[in-house]
């Protein structure tokens, strides 16, 4: 199975200040490119007063990182790494920040850019995205209760319960194959699974 994917808790502001300059980081999650860089352009309109509103965004296997007048490689570059180390996808980084009339230096902004967004996926916490195989179950409305509870109990997630003719339970696993074996397990064989397609689920 692949590595699961790791993404913010929820959007979310942070800011610190070093030696006078304020780095207000913005985590935004999104989905594609131009969502990303629709959040960089509210927040440039936000706050227009800024001295810069350096950028980096990761989406699957798409990434960019600006400096936005920073020397070249000392905002955008780092920003990227905290995200590319903490293995976090589908999200969006802006640090807007205001000189306090004290230079960092080349090293400093490096610390600072990197600090700034390192300490704001703290703030808003990190969790695992997983992939997982949804399934229907048709079930006898005798035997609902007891399969949905085995379901729970076992682990499984459960996405909804329907009455019809049936009973219709769809239920989600990360391993189809041991999903399968345990049903019929369960059920000696009285009830499939149908795969229905997948689905992308945050866990913590």
């Amino acid at each position: 199975m692949p590595e699961p994917l790791r993404v913010i808790a929820r959007d979310g502001v942070h800011e610190i200040v070093i030696e006078r300059s304020r780095f207000r980081t913005t985590l935004t999650r999104v989905s594609d490119p131009d969502s990303a860089a629709a959040v960089i352009a509210a927040v440039r309109r936000e706050f227009w007063d800024a001295t810069h509103h350096c950028t980096a965004f990761r989406i699957g296997e798409v990434q960019r990182s600006s400096d936005d007048g920073e020397p070249a490689g000392t905002a955008g570059v780092p920003m990227l790494e905290v995200l590319l180390r903490r293995e976090v996808t589908d999200v969006v980084a802006v640090v807007t920040r205001w000189f306090g009339g004290v230079k960092l230096g080349a090293g400093g902004l490096v610390r600072a850019y990197g600090r700034a967004v390192s300490e704001a996926l703290d703030v808003v916490g990190v969790r695992r995205r997983v992939r997982l195989t949804e399934f229907l179950l048709a079930v006898p409305h005798a035997g609902a209760g007891r399969i949905e509870n085995a379901l729970r109990t076992a682990g499984y997630a459960v996405a909804s319960v329907e009455y019809g003719a049936d009973a219709t339970i769809t239920a989600r696993a990360a391993d189809p194959a041991a999903f399968a074996a345990w049903l019929a397990a369960l059920t000696g064989g009285a009830v499939e699974a149908l795969a229905i397609g997948e689905v992308d689920v945050d866990v913590e």
